[in-house]
């Protein structure tokens, strides 16, 4: 399953000049227009590294993901989307040998979702990307920009 990808060569302009409705720029518009910039060139890179058919919801449905396999219900909480919803992410990227369904040691009734190897190796190929993509915004606004940003997103609000 494809989605349609914004070209990522396009530069980060500032949002000021954007038209919009209101003179206004509001924060979500800047974390928003920001977030596209990132997860465009992150799809771009997938593709380039034989991703191509990982979705963007399976991609936020792979971000929740950790090393050790989680509940369902879990990813749906997370996801703010239902179990039937996820459990179709879930059997897709089954059937691409991205995940993999476990048994809950606490209850037999659960099954698990989990990187299968395949989904490992892809998981790797993306943390390899998004470190790349912050070194590149690195570049365009400084380092000290950069760990200035985080720091500031990092706080609890």
């Amino acid at each position: 399953m494809s989605s349609p990808r914004k070209n990522s060569s396009i530069a980060l302009a500032p949002l000021l000049q954007v038209e919009t409705s209101t003179p206004k720029v509001f924060l979500r518009q800047l974390l928003s227009a920001r977030q596209d910039w990132i997860e465009t060139r992150l799809y771009d890179m997938a593709e380039a590294s034989g991703y191509e058919q990982v979705s963007p919801a399976m991609s936020r449905l792979f971000g929740l993901m950790k090393r050790e396999p989680v509940g369902i219900s879990v990813l749906a909480r997370q996801l703010a989307i239902s179990r039937q919803a996820v459990h179709k992410l879930v059997n897709e990227a089954v059937r691409m040998d991205l995940v993999e369904l476990v048994d809950s040691a606490e209850d037999k009734r659960v099954k698990l979702v989990g990187f299968s190897p395949r989904g490992f190796a892809m998981s790797a190929a993306a943390t390899r990307n998004l470190e790349k993509i912050e070194r590149d915004l690195a570049d365009r606004i400084g380092q000290e920009n950069l760990d200035t940003l985080k720091q500031i997103l990092n706080q609890a609000w």
